[in-house]
């Protein structure tokens, strides 16, 4: 069967609210389902476990937090990106610490989905931020799939986590269809994943940019190995896994739809700088620093990492003149 990433959190939610009745589901509009994932939720599990919420971000958020220490999973749909800004400090400050602070007595299993992180044409800057760099930096857990079964399986992952966890479900993914069999399983959290085997150069991929690289990778096939690698959970991140290619390669790209200063892509370069192998420079590719989209469809892509730039990106670290030492 043929599965959308849209449908694949949509089956995560309704696979998890029926094996473990903890698990409940709060947001605005979700009981019409307008985002997607949510459809048909409200219907069938009644609206004792699918709250449709006013539109009060800081309200229902604390609401939730509450549900999550008194022994409730809930599930917190975002409709946009931006909107997690509004409740940071619910989040980091409140949700993230409890367990620490409360010596392990207590725990928030909380869990934030946003079916459109990212950019959609139009929607200009006040919806269409990444900020799973912030989320990653601030210690939470941070899930960004590329793939309806990874959606899948990290979400449902995500859902069982007895700490707070972020998925950011990219709006460039939402469209991207695949086969699969009618059992699906969880995806364990910090696991990274493999997509194309190479020997030439490593792209750390991170979610809808995941097709981007195995695009080029195939473009580029004749004149370089290409490795691409999908760190689907930014924290904890797979660090190991990254060794391990880049053992196999000593070359790294890496391509983030988020800001360039202090972003994952910066993160991900300083640590394989620090401590892995490398025989050349490592490249980012990301928005410029303090990006915000406009609304103009053609300025709003030309301020995202593009195709074009990875290829570049490719082809300036394999050919090198300056290797590391």
């Amino acid at each position: 069967m043929r599965l959308s990433y849209t449908k694949a959190l949509n089956r995560a939610l309704t696979d998890a609210l029926t094996t473990d009745p903890t698990v409940c589901v709060f947001g605005e509009d979700i009981g019409a389902g307008m985002a997607g994932p949510t459809l048909n939720l409200l219907d069938r599990f009644g609206p004792g476990r699918i709250v449709d919420t006013p539109l009060s971000e800081q309200a229902f958020t604390s609401m939730a937090i509450g549900a999550a220490l008194t022994g409730r999973r809930p599930v917190i749909e975002f409709q946009i990106p931006s909107l997690l800004f509004l409740v940071f400090e619910q989040l980091v400050n409140q949700a993230h610490k409890f367990s620490l602070m409360t010596g392990g007595q207590t725990g928030v299993p909380l869990t934030c989905l946003v079916p459109g992180s990212g950019s959609r044409d139009g929607w200009a800057g006040q919806h269409s931020d990444h900020p799973y760099s912030l989320f990653a930096h601030a210690g939470l857990k941070t899930v960004v799939p590329a793939t309806p079964t990874d959606a899948y399986g990290l979400l449902r992952s995500a859902i069982a986590d007895p700490d707070p966890v972020v998925v950011f479900a990219p709006a460039a993914a939402l469209a991207v269809r695949e086969t699969v069999t009618w059992e699906l399983a969880p995806v364990p959290l910090g696991s990274a994943r493999i997509h194309r085997e190479g020997t030439d150069v490593t792209v750390v991929a991170v979610g809808h940019l995941v097709h981007d690289a195995l695009t080029v990778a195939e473009q580029l096939a004749p004149e370089i190995s290409v490795e691409v690698f999908d760190p689907r959970t930014l924290h904890p991140f797979d660090w190991p896994a990254l060794a391990a290619s880049l053992e196999r390669t000593g070359r790294l790209v890496v391509i983030d739809d988020s800001n360039r200063s202090c972003g994952i892509g910066a993160e991900v370069l300083a640590t394989a700088v620090e401590e892995m192998r490398l025989i050349a420079r490592p490249r980012r590719i990301t928005r410029p620093d303090g990006t915000v989209l406009p609304f103009a469809p053609r300025l709003d892509r030309a301020l995202q990492p593009h195709r074009d730039q990875l290829r570049s990106a490719l082809r300036a670290v394999l050919h090198d003149k300056d290797p590391l030492r």
